[in-house]
């Protein structure tokens, strides 16, 4: 990280709500400028971010461990649950076994109650940190599964429970942390993981006929395929 991008890191770090990045951010700001330093703020992050998810390799273990496991849970709360939702669907396109934790899906009680060692766990954890996934986290960790943790600091809470840590930052000239790397970094992991994974292919034509059977999409006249 240059010295300027670590400037700009801790200054973002330092804002520490929604609130704090608003009065500091956008009050007396016009729609112009903000646009642009916005912009701005966003390009410079995702080059980044990238770059040092290409030096590290943080994701490309993420993927391995992935592509190994037998079953492969993703969770998130709040903001995070998005992030969570992005990447279980992306996943279960082309991977079995693949399950989002909610309480409309997977509860977190059903999946602690039945860990395995060759289960997986991402897990998305961003400032301002939920209690709740950093638990999950350590209690799934502790019966014996693989963690992946995303977040946004090394440091992060839910780090010291993770066996693989991918950091992206979410530095931006908004009120709200930037959602642009992260979705750039679940769109990486989930290419990378389908990659390497036994069976996308067949699972992708699988799909690809049943879908054309029951006719769920449109083709470009608006008409059922």
């Amino acid at each position: 990280m240059s010295v300027g991008t670590h400037a700009r890191h801790e200054a973002n770090r330092s804002l520490r709500s929604p609130a704090d990045r608003y009065r500091a951010r956008m009050e007396s700001t016009s729609s112009a400028t903000l646009q642009a330093r916005l912009i701005s703020s966003e390009l410079e992050n995702l080059a980044e971010v990238f770059e040092r998810l290409s030096a590290g390799g943080s994701v490309r273990r993420a993927a391995a461990l992935t592509v190994a496991a037998r079953r492969r849970f993703v969770v998130g709360a709040g903001k995070s649950h998005a992030y969570a939702n992005l990447l279980a669907s992306d996943l279960s396109t082309a991977v079995a076994q693949v399950s989002l934790v909610d309480d409309s899906t997977v509860s977190t009680l059903d999946l602690l109650s039945d860990v395995r060692e060759t289960d997986v766990l991402i897990a998305f954890s961003f400032r301002r940190y939920r209690r709740s996934t950093v638990e999950v986290a350590r209690e799934f960790h502790a019966a014996g599964g693989k963690v992946v943790a995303v977040t946004d600091d090394a440091t992060a809470p839910i780090a010291r429970h993770a066996d693989e840590v991918v950091e992206v930052a979410t530095d931006s000239e908004s009120y709200a942390d930037s959602p642009t790397a992260v979705a750039a970094a679940i769109h990486l992991l989930s290419t990378l993981t389908t990659a390497s994974a036994k069976g996308a292919r067949r699972r992708f034509a699988d799909r690809d006929r049943i879908s054309a059977a029951l006719g769920l999409y449109l083709d470009e006249t608006g008409e059922p395929e």
